[in-house]
């Protein structure tokens, strides 16, 4: 299995490192192209490689960690889905003041899944902050804990043991209009919480 990140911020950075030490093969990309990754690339080890945002969208798994503003953009003329399933570790913020966008009644995770019709989408890595997402995830005698949520069983299955491989402790919410209400940032209660599951 490869995986593909779209957005190589603090957030899709620190997912990259930990899914290439799991021992997955992972493109990153942002919307200023390839060159200007290519050292974040190295430095993330050599199962990382620096790609377009077309390359990472072919990937199996798809993990998506962009602002918002830059949401459409970033998933608009993309390579057919078909299935294939999208982690989104986006949050509906504006800028300024943290304001929650105008979902119009839906969760964030459901206007993502809407922008990429045939993916199979799972919300989850979007509620601790990015250095702590990129620490050691075995803390304590335990598992850090992230929370996720999702309309499709086998989805959810496989990003838990993408996450689990990596040394996570996944909580599952249900399904996107519920758990992704409870991880949304701004407006749920779960974000920033830093849990340790123990062994």
């Amino acid at each position: 299995m490869n995986i593909g990140v779209i957005g190589a911020g603090g957030i899709g950075r620190a997912f990259a490192g930990h899914a290439a030490k799991a021992g997955y093969e992972v493109i990153i990309s942002n919307s200023r192209g390839a060159d200007s990754l290519a050292a974040a690339a190295k430095e993330l080890g050599p199962r990382v490689k620096a790609g377009t945002r077309e390359q990472a969208a072919k990937a199996d798994v798809v993990f998506i960690s962009v602002p918002w503003d830059q949401v459409h953009a970033a998933l608009d003329n993309l390579p057919a889905w078909n299935g294939r399933v999208v982690i989104d570790a986006t949050n509906p913020v504006v800028q300024p003041g943290f304001r929650l966008a105008e979902l119009h009644g839906s969760t964030s995770s459901e206007v993502v899944a809407s922008l990429v019709p045939g993916a199979r989408v799972v919300k989850t890595a979007n509620t601790l902050l990015r250095d702590v997402l990129a620490a050691d995830p075995r803390q304590n005698g335990g598992r850090r804990v992230l929370f996720m949520s999702g309309n499709d069983a086998d989805a959810k299955g496989q990003v838990k043991a993408i996450f689990e491989k990596a040394g996570f402790a996944m909580v599952d919410l249900g399904a996107l209009a519920i758990g992704g209400r409870l991880q949304q940032f701004p407006g749920g209660p779960l974000p920033t919480l830093n849990l340790i599951m123990l062994d």
